[in-house]
């Protein structure tokens, strides 16, 4: 892999005597002098030139190319002059992943890395620069979560920029690049009385949403997309395969958060209010693409329907009846007359889930039961958000102790 240096002022013919002499090209005085020549990793010729007088510069960054190249850490020159944006944006154009995941990715990158570090060249990149860019994530006005977002969108296009030879490693990785800090804000879950309140509230239709979701721990998708055959009645388990979403603003069937499917129990009550709503309100066949829009037809007998026999939307349900059974139940302020109702983001469906949780943990469940029954990849995930709902194990130890020392007290 050996390069050369190339004099393009002079070159080298036969004399009139035979031997060689050099003499002057049409180029002489003219333009860069020196050309560094050298073949790549790859086969091709890669060139750099030089002006006159600077034949030694030219032979020095040639000797840097064949070092690099000789330990492995060779970039093509031209490749690490790539931006960080146009990098991006090439990556975001050949990803396959689900269209709503790609749509979101491409926003956050555009509203909050683009304009921080999209002219940066990627070659250019040391840890530095990312702990500046989270720096400014975490003084911008945003949730600490969403930060944490940006920031693994930024390590998803620079970890790819490694794996195509762009960047030598992922600035990232380095132990002083920490991801944004979020904040440390508790979890603090319903009591028993404000859900069946909520429930209460709700039209009948939509009643038993609460019982799936206080009672087994489904989001919000995972129960508008709960379909006859996912219940088993006589193991009294609820098998959690798949959600209702939007893919590009059109309703598909998709597996659960995380493509994890898992078994959940299915409590008396809860199988009991299902059936009730079964029968009062008789599952009706929907047929959705799979995944994404134009992905193969899947038809399943949904459970929750709107009055039209047609899929409940989401944003329909959130703020026609879940938002006006939280005002009637007093969790959120009741708007006057022609006005919006207030934010309730804390106040969510997701809050059912943080209710099962609570329930499970003071039961004295593992936090690795209540995680797979939440559909977390990581136990630790589990710990982070509801350990402070752990029962107090203070008590518990005490109690272990004194057992084990009671039969000896009374011992010299």
């Amino acid at each position: 892999m050996a390069g050369h240096i190339q004099d393009r002022w002079f070159k080298t013919e036969p004399g009139p005597d035979g031997k060689p002499r050099r003499v002057k090209t049409d180029r002489h005085g003219t333009g860069l002098r020196y050309r560094a020549r050298y073949t790549a990793p790859d086969g091709d010729e890669k060139s750099k030139s030089f002006p006159d007088r600077q034949k030694r510069q030219a032979e020095e960054w040639l000797a840097r190319i064949e070092a690099d190249m000789s330990r492995g850490q060779y970039l093509d020159p031209a490749m690490a002059k790539t931006t960080f944006r146009e990098f991006a944006e090439h990556w975001l154009s050949t990803q396959t992943s689900d269209p709503n995941t790609q749509a979101s990715m491409r926003s956050q990158l555009r509203l909050h890395a683009f304009p921080r570090i999209g002219a940066r060249p990627l070659a250019s990149f040391q840890p530095g620069h990312l702990r500046e860019f989270v720096a400014q994530l975490e003084t911008a006005a945003m949730s600490g979560s969403y930060a944490r977002v940006i920031f693994s969108n930024v390590r998803a296009v620079l970890s790819a920029a490694v794996d195509d030879g762009y960047l030598l490693r992922n600035p990232c990785a380095a132990q002083t690049v920490r991801p944004p800090v979020v904040g440390s804000k508790r979890v603090v879950p319903w009591e028993p009385d404000r859900v069946f309140a909520v429930r209460a509230a709700l039209p009948a239709r939509y009643r038993s949403t609460v019982d799936v979701g206080a009672g087994c721990g489904l989001r919000q998708g995972e129960i508008l997309g709960l379909a006859v055959d996912a219940l088993d009645f006589e193991t009294s388990t609820l098998h959690v395969t798949q959600q209702l979403k939007l893919s590009l603003s059109k309703p598909v069937f998709a597996p659960p958060k995380g493509g994890t499917l898992r078994n959940v129990p299915l409590p008396q009550p809860v199988a009991d209010a299902l059936r009730a709503h079964m029968k009062q309100f008789p599952p009706v066949e929907i047929t959705l693409p799979w995944m994404r829009t134009g992905g193969p037809p899947v038809t399943k007998r949904l459970i929750f329907t709107g009055a039209a026999g047609h899929i409940v939307w989401r944003g329909v349900l959130n703020e026609d009846y879940w938002k006006p059974a939280l005002a009637a139940a007093g969790v959120i302020p009741t708007p006057e007359k022609g006005q919006p109702y207030a934010a309730a983001r804390e106040h969510g469906m997701h809050a059912l889930r943080h209710f099962f949780a609570s329930v499970l943990l003071d039961a004295g469940e593992s936090i690795k039961a209540v995680s797979e029954y939440l559909g977390h990849s990581d136990p630790g995930l589990t710990l982070r958000v509801y350990a402070h709902l752990m029962p107090e194990s203070r008590h518990r130890a005490r109690k272990a102790i004194e057992g084990v020392f009671k039969p000896h007290d009374h011992e010299g």
